[in-house]
């Protein structure tokens, strides 16, 4: 079969010059100029790191959190407290100055690790890239009571009891402690009687496989070795009340190097958005690989930086009508904090009345 000369010339050929957004572009013949080229992949990879910054925040934020925890002292497995609530010199995203936050990182590097919670908190634990893990506290299965969680690494292929723990996976080799505790019930709204509490409760150490939570019928089929009893070891609490220090990812070149860290110290499959780690690779972020970007690429990642930063704040602020986020239909700049469609954007939202 062979196409008609009406069907070949209905072929919309290339002009030689467009007009565009990125300025002039030109061809010979449908084939770019060099300059041309050039303009183009810039504008590409300076897409890749836009999406990069909007889309990897998460995982920026919480390597953020790990450094500024790190900072002040609170090495892994051990909690930072606001025994004095929080303030303005340590900044968070997001935080409140009238609960008591309790944050740590769980290393899970050497294998499950046990967490005994406190009870009446509002707490979870996420992996690495701010990827739910499991909620604690009164939104999660211990309903409030406190309980026993082992969380998991990925690739352990030890055994794990029968009972006895709320038992999660992590994707990540650390995983984020974040926690809140209550006062308006104490007297004067102290909040020394809920420090009590979390100090006598939380505990964190690692999973002695065979023990606790492994029957002896389990044990007797001669699939699982006990490993020897742990030692609980007294949780070291760090103070944070009052303290300097920053957990909050940075709007320039810094993010991009904060986001490479993340990506070298986690499994290269960590992260399901499979999107996002294109995106990182084409802007020369790989697990396994030096991140040393040219004059030209480090000019892109700033920009990019700057515009994503924007991006983030008008999306905030100033939402598109069409978003849904307006509580006035009068172009009022209140708005409903809830993500339309839920965190996933796949159900529908909750129905806030006026």
């Amino acid at each position: 079969m062979t196409a008609s000369a009406e069907a070949l010339h209905s072929i919309p050929a290339t002009p030689d010059r467009l007009e565009t957004r990125l300025g002039t572009l030109e061809f010979e013949d449908g084939v770019p100029s060099r300059e041309t080229s050039e303009r183009v992949h810039d504008h590409l990879d300076f897409t890749h790191a836009l999406n990069v910054f909007l889309n990897g925040f998460p995982g920026a934020s919480t390597q953020a959190l790990l450094n500024g925890l790190h900072e002040v002292g609170a090495e892994d497995n051990s909690i930072l407290i606001f025994s004095e609530l929080m303030d303005s010199n340590s900044l968070f995203l997001t935080a409140n100055a009238d609960t008591v936050y309790f944050i740590g990182i769980v290393d899970l590097t050497t294998g499950p690790m046990v967490i005994e919670t406190p009870p009446q908190a509002l707490a979870l634990f996420d992996d690495m890239w701010f990827q739910w893990i499991v909620d604690f506290g009164l939104p999660g299965p211990d309903r409030g009571e406190g309980g026993h969680f082992l969380l998991v690494p990925p690739g352990y292929d030890g055994s794990l009891p029968d009972s006895g723990y709320h038992v999660r996976h992590s994707r990540t080799t650390r995983a984020l402690l974040l926690g809140r505790s209550f006062i308006n019930e104490n007297p004067g709204q102290d909040p020394a009687p809920t420090v009590e509490v979390i100090k006598s409760t939380l505990k964190l150490y690692p999973y002695a496989q065979g023990g606790f939570g492994t029957s002896i019928g389990t044990l007797l089929e001669g699939h699982v070795h006990p490993d020897p009893p742990v030692d609980i070891p007294e949780t070291t609490f760090i103070e944070g009340t009052g303290k300097a220090f920053n957990t909050i990812p940075p709007s320039d070149f810094g993010f991009f190097e904060l986001l490479n860290e993340l990506v070298q110290a986690e499994p290269a499959d960590s992260n399901t958005n499979i999107e996002l780690m294109g995106d990182l690779a084409a802007i020369g972020i790989v697990k396994g690989k030096p991140f040393n970007p040219d004059e030209r690429m480090r000019g892109i990642l700033e920009d990019a930086a700057a515009v994503g930063s924007a991006a983030s704040r008008a999306l905030v602020f100033d939402a598109r009508e069409s978003e849904g986020f307006g509580y006035y239909d009068d172009g009022s700049a209140w708005g409903i904090p809830l993500w339309v469609g839920g965190y996933s954007f796949e159900t529908p939202p909750p129905l806030v009345t006026k």
